[in-house]
């Protein structure tokens, strides 16, 4: 795939245009936790092809239900079936037997990566954010349990980085806020003629974010950030 399909504008729009046509509305806009996943995706190299199969994935497993009294509101009802694709992608393409029904990650690698991102918080040394890796450290202890459910642990992980950003952001100066303000306008310029501007305000927040946690030396907390 070309470095240019890689590229905000295309990525995003494309999964979000995916989406719509899938979910058949044309009117649906993505929230700000869909457009946080996208963000996720596309920083782990998560090919845009394998979104979009999973996507499709997701749709025809939805559809095949008798009973479907809810309606799909949200990208993150497909997160795993996107993780099955891009696995079977990684692996050339050959998917796994009972792809569909086994979790995209050991128990044992999400303990490491958590461990490893509480371990990460602490090294900065900064007590706001120690109420955190606790957080953190607590669920590492729940497994193997708690990779039963990986949207619901997409969930908790995603509180807890917003609330970090927030202590993160509470500390940041405001020179460095200028700076973050100054590579954000930077990058977008090239974009902001081409996109919506309910999808610039997303990029705008999600660059923020992560430009903030980059700056207080704190690692991403979904599981899209595993390797």
């Amino acid at each position: 795939m070309s470095e240019s399909l890689l590229n905000y504008f295309n990525y995003f729009t494309e999964i979000e245009e995916h989406f719509q046509r899938a979910r058949a509305t044309s009117l649906f806009l993505l929230s700000p936790l869909d457009w946080a996943l996208i963000e996720t995706w596309k920083n782990s190299g998560v090919p845009l092809e394998a979104v979009l199969r999973g996507i499709d994935a997701a749709f025809e497993k939805w559809r095949a239900k008798r009973s479907r009294a809810q309606m799909v509101n949200s990208l993150a009802f497909c997160a795993q079936a996107v993780m099955v694709e891009a696995q079977s992608m990684a692996d050339g393409g050959q998917p796994k037997a009972a792809a569909s029904e086994s979790a995209p990650f050991p128990a044992d690698d999400l303990r490491r990566y958590l461990e490893s991102n509480a371990a990460a918080i602490r090294q900065t040394g900064v007590p706001e954010f120690q109420q955190i890796a606790e957080a953190i450290e607590r669920i590492a202890a729940e497994m193997p349990g708690a990779a039963a459910d990986l949207e619901a642990l997409e969930q908790r992980l995603t509180v807890l980085e917003q609330k970090v950003i927030a202590l993160a952001r509470a500390r940041q100066s405001d020179e460095a806020a200028l700076v973050g303000r100054r590579e954000l306008e930077s990058y977008l310029k090239p974009y902001r003629s081409k996109m919506s501007a309910p999808q610039i305000a997303m990029l705008e927040l999600q660059f923020l974010e992560r430009s903030t946690l980059e700056t207080a030396g704190i690692p991403r907390l979904s599981l899209f950030y595993l390797r």
